[in-house]
């Protein structure tokens, strides 16, 4: 099923998602760069801009940017598997279209999961829970997030996605289609497996701080691992756990 990928191909679709994954961190950067730069009053940036249109569509724009960054690295191994087979379906004469057809459908997903962490943020804010640097202010708040991530680690229906993330040759085989919008269905399949797999993951950006660039690379890091290590699962349930043990001590101490 598998086919194989010759090693010009492989290192083709690597650079173009390591340029896309580089990119992204790059604006992001950026961003939290402008947003800790005081700006007359010695103020943060974010903490004198209103929930404009405009305001709201540059936030929109981060997380869609920030979550390309975060969830690129850890889909390539699936889509080099699609190109895999899309080459071997191409030969024996199915219409099948390129990997980047897959891509695009699973940035969808996570594009509209930008939708909502937007939204999320502007009603933290609403209720501010969110410092300048959009960190949670709450211990109550960021308490509940950790203890639910923790918990979220344990569910089945979080093994169940990830053994979708985990299995990306099963994957491909039991939802195959053939043709661009085929490939695009099965980027969209695969993106809603991811976030069934990593919502509650991202929600962490608000505990650690959404701006906080060393957090986000270690959630980014961590989704990468619990995906692609032989002992992903095992090693994300004892993380889940040390998630709801933090949780607690933060409730606990109010810190």
């Amino acid at each position: 099923m598998t086919g194989a990928l010759p090693p010009r191909d492989r290192l083709v679709i690597l650079t173009s998602l390591a340029g896309v994954a580089l990119l992204a961190w790059w604006y992001v950067i950026g961003m939290a760069a402008d947003m800790a730069m005081p700006m007359g009053g010695g103020m943060p940036m974010v903490e004198l801009r209103p929930w404009t249109a405009g305001y709201f569509i540059m936030m929109l724009t981060m997380w869609a940017v920030m979550m390309v960054g975060m969830m690129v690295p850890s889909v390539a191994p699936t889509v080099l598997i699609y190109a895999g087979v899309a080459r071997k379906a191409a030969r024996e004469g199915a219409a099948v279209a390129s990997a980047y057809g897959f891509v695009a459908g699973y940035l969808v997903i996570w594009i509209g999961v930008s939708l909502l962490a937007t939204l999320a943020q502007w009603q933290l804010d609403q209720w501010a829970l969110l410092s300048p640097m959009l960190v949670s202010k709450s211990p109550a708040f960021g308490a509940a997030v950790l203890v639910g991530a923790g918990v979220y680690q344990q569910l089945p229906i979080k093994q169940q996605c990830l053994k979708h993330c985990r299995g990306p040759i099963q994957f491909i085989a039991e939802h195959w289609k053939s043709g661009a919008a085929g490939a695009f269905r099965m980027g969209l399949e695969h993106g809603i497996f991811c976030v069934g797999c990593c919502w509650m993951l991202m929600l962490l950006l608000f505990v650690g701080g959404v701006m906080n660039l060393l957090w986000i690379a270690a959630i980014t890091i961590f989704i990468l691992l619990e995906k692609v290590m032989p002992l992903g699962e095992a090693g994300g349930r004892c993380v889940g756990l040390l998630m709801v043990a933090a949780g607690g001590i933060m409730a606990v101490l109010g810190v």
